[in-house]
């Protein structure tokens, strides 16, 4: 799922011949709440380090590539609180800082997910940053790099991150950089990691395991999704995610009828134009004979 080789040349070989070991688990409920993810490289070990290190992480990748699940993993491996923030056109700085609330006893200060991230040292992650607006997104700029504080403009307090902290922030560029990017001072602020979609067999258990189908329905919905994506070039703006590939499991699972299912979870989602509709239940078709 992730090949971030020209990241590695920048860190010390001899330590990440291996990802460090998971916290050691207090109770086995715990470790039945891992939330499940494949490592396809050493995005583990370079996540691990960076964290260590204090250093902020851009994630970049397609949609459904299970850039949110790495998140999740990780939080849970190292043992950090999670707040997720999706980021949107009209995301503001007050909906990260925080703002002035009146009640029905006075007027109270409350933290926006940010600020309270860095108080209680969780790990921020902004989904699909790049959709904020830009004066939202300087905001982050003092939070990722060696200072690792924010300031509040309105109450004029300066929150320094607690230990453990860490902002991360997701993207598709494929998608993205045709409509807006970040800026170059901002993108220079993190440690990218590159996602992709995983390997054959490795997203066919994904399927398998996350869909609860049987092998021979995981195989053949991931030869599917891998067909669909060589329409990229014929017009699809997004070519199926193994995310799409696991609800059409989860619907055969249910019962729904398999070209039903792959029409309902993969070919209506990705597109309305007549043509490429067509073409993909051409294949939904020839795959599933």
């Amino acid at each position: 799922m992730l090949n971030p080789t020209s990241l590695l040349a920048s860190l010390p070989t001899t330590e990440l011949t291996a990802p460090l070991a998971p916290p050691p688990l207090d109770t086995a409920e715990r470790a039945s709440q891992a939330p499940y993810y494949v490592a396809c490289g050493m995005e583990v070990a370079v996540f691990e380090r960076c964290h260590a290190q204090n250093l902020a992480v851009m994630l970049k990748g397609p949609t459904g590539c299970g850039k949110t699940r790495f998140v999740e993993y990780m939080a849970w491996r190292l043992a950090r609180p999670l707040i997720t923030i999706s980021c949107h056109d009209d995301l503001t700085a007050s909906d990260l800082i925080g703002r002035f609330l009146i009640r029905h006893d006075g007027t109270v200060w409350q933290d926006g997910p940010l600020t309270r991230a860095a108080r209680e040292g969780a790990i921020c992650y902004l989904d699909e940053v790049v959709e904020a607006r830009q004066d939202t997104v300087v905001v982050l700029h003092a939070l990722s790099d060696y200072r690792r504080a924010l300031t509040i403009d309105k109450t004029g307090e300066t929150v320094h991150a607690a230990p453990g902290f860490q902002l991360v922030v997701s993207y598709n560029p494929g998608y993205q950089r045709m409509l807006k990017d970040l800026k170059p001072s901002t993108r220079q602020r993190f440690v990218a990691l590159d996602f992709a979609f995983p390997p054959l067999a490795t997203e066919i258990s994904i399927v398998e395991r996350e869909g609860a189908a049987p092998r021979p329905v995981a195989h053949a919905l991931v030869t599917l999704g891998r067909r669909l994506r060589e329409l990229q070039d014929r017009g699809l703006a997004e070519v199926p995610s193994t995310r799409l590939l696991v609800s059409a499991a989860r619907l055969i699972g249910g019962g729904v009828p398999v070209r039903e299912a792959c029409h309902a979870a993969i070919v209506a989602p990705l597109s309305d134009d007549p043509t490429l509709v067509s073409a993909m239940r051409d294949l939904v078709e020839a795959t599933f004979v």
